[in-house]
């Protein structure tokens, strides 16, 4: 017979019990399952159609989920409502273009040659914008939108991959300017951030008319949504709102955006001056304004393109997709023999490597990233607040999780980010037989479908006629 110590025998009864009582727990959650599953199945199976928990599943195939959700907001608030990041809407985009390989009719470049991808904005500005890679961070606002965390976290990231990063609207934010390499302050159509203190500090001023996500309409900023610091920096008037104007005073005048260009240039003693635009069915007339007015560069900013917030209308309903903006920006910028004098970049809705060389192939500059640079920059980070808040939670002024964000691993996953993209943009521009990134054109481009070739001006890739065109 055992007789061990009485303490082991009760530590395997307990053993024994509670293996007893977690088997138990499962059966029981097991047949709870069960039963509830059954009973679920069974009202789909034989419940009315108008009765019948399925009728929302096809009712939302129908309507779709985002409408259903953004209707019932709508209900609740009874005002305009505002959507992060951009329309999800399926508009056309970069996916339907395809690059050439380089094999024996052109022999691909040899792997050990260096590629050149260094951009210079404004070179026919006193001071061009120099930067290591067509890649840029494009403006999102501090206190607007961004906290300041982020907005460090941006400029460092952009400054260890040798690039540059855009204020956004925001007020002006010292330590993102000692942290960035190379600053472009957003030129806003509010009262703050227009004296010379300020605009003496940037590498280019980017004059803001409008954005693909909110074309060029204004807005108060409620003063809920910021705190008494921040108000302060946007100097409004005594008992009065900040104010985001729909256009800059005085820029409907006559001449009034070249003055503003002129004034500008000689403030910051040339650096690069250039306006962003909402790409629209008039692009050209307002591209026309603006190299007349003397600007070194100009932004188009497609519908494909995000924000903080702007209204689902705005974002669904209006402004050309960044594909199409490209396309006939680069047109206009040929037409007007502008090449290699007023600098075209290009942002909304760019997301991978592919994006952003196929949008130098059909003749931007540079380009811009906003939503994706927040991805890469939250990077593991984003667990913080998952599951129970959404990952902008993490970087936005008021984010419920925005003083949990570490800044210098935001900087390097971005920064990495960066070169990544950089160096999968060189590869392509040996596996097509180039060295240099102002190299890659048209030519080295077809396209998937007959829509595509049409609005890009490249040939089709399913027939040997269609590349006999070009």
């Amino acid at each position: 017979m055992y007789r061990g110590n009485p303490l082991h025998k009760n530590m395997l009864f307990t053993a024994a019990l509670g293996f007893a009582g977690y088997k138990g727990a499962v059966w029981l959650g097991r047949k709870m399952i069960d039963k509830a599953a059954d009973g679920l199945l069974r009202r789909l199976m034989v419940d009315p159609y108008g009765e019948n928990l399925w009728e929302f599943v096809s009712a939302s195939r129908k309507t779709g989920l985002q409408k259903i959700v953004e209707t019932n907001l709508r209900a609740q608030e009874g005002k305009v409502i505002k959507r992060p990041l951009g329309s999800p809407k399926k508009i056309p985009d970069f996916d339907g273009i395809m690059f050439n390989f380089a094999q024996l009719h052109r022999l691909p470049t040899g792997e050990g040659a260096s590629v050149n991808t260094r951009v210079t904005i404004g070179p026919c500005a006193q001071k061009p914008l120099q930067i290591e890679m067509p890649i840029m961070i494009a403006g999102m606002a501090y206190a607007l939108a961004l906290s300041a965390k982020a907005k460090i976290a941006l400029a460092k990231g952009s400054a260890m991959a040798g690039t540059a990063t855009n204020t956004g609207d925001g007020p002006f934010l010292a330590e993102e300017r000692k942290a960035a390499e190379k600053l472009i302050i957003q030129y806003n159509r509010g009262r703050w951030n227009k004296s010379e203190r300020f605009l003496k500090q940037a590498d280019m001023i980017e004059i803001h008319i409008g954005q693909g996500a909110s074309g060029g309409v204004g807005y108060y900023i409620e003063n809920k949504e910021i705190d008494r610091k921040i108000r302060n920096m946007l100097d409004p008037g005594w008992g009065e709102k900040g104010v985001v104007h729909a256009s800059i005073p005085g820029i409907r005048e006559r001449n009034g955006l070249k003055h503003l260009v002129a004034h500008l240039r000689e403030v910051t003693r040339g650096v690069p001056i250039g306006v962003k635009l909402a790409a629209g069915k008039y692009l050209e007339e307002d591209m026309l304004i603006a190299c007349s007015a003397g600007v070194d560069f100009i932004t188009l900013d497609g519908c494909n393109g995000g924000t903080k917030g702007s209204t689902p209308i705005l974002q669904d309903d209006f402004g050309l997709p960044t594909l199409f903006a490209v396309v006939r920006g680069a047109n206009f910028i040929k037409e007007h023999q502008l090449k290699n004098k007023v600098s075209l970049i290009v942002s909304g809705g760019l997301v991978t490597p592919g994006d952003y060389l196929k949008a130098i192939a059909l003749g931007a500059d540079a380009i811009y990233i906003g939503s994706i640079a927040l991805f890469a920059m939250s990077h593991t980070q984003v667990l913080k607040p998952f599951p129970w808040e959404p990952p902008p939670e993490l970087v936005w002024y008021k984010g419920k999780y925005r003083r949990s964000f570490d800044v210098d691993k935001g900087a390097e996953a971005l920064a990495k980010y960066l070169l990544s993209c950089n160096e999968e943009i060189k590869e392509a521009v040996r596996a097509l037989g180039k060295k240099d990134i102002r190299e890659i054109d048209k030519s080295d481009l077809f396209a998937l479908d007959h829509f595509t070739a049409e609005v890009a001006g490249i040939p089709l890739g399913f027939n040997k006629t269609g590349l006999d065109d070009y």
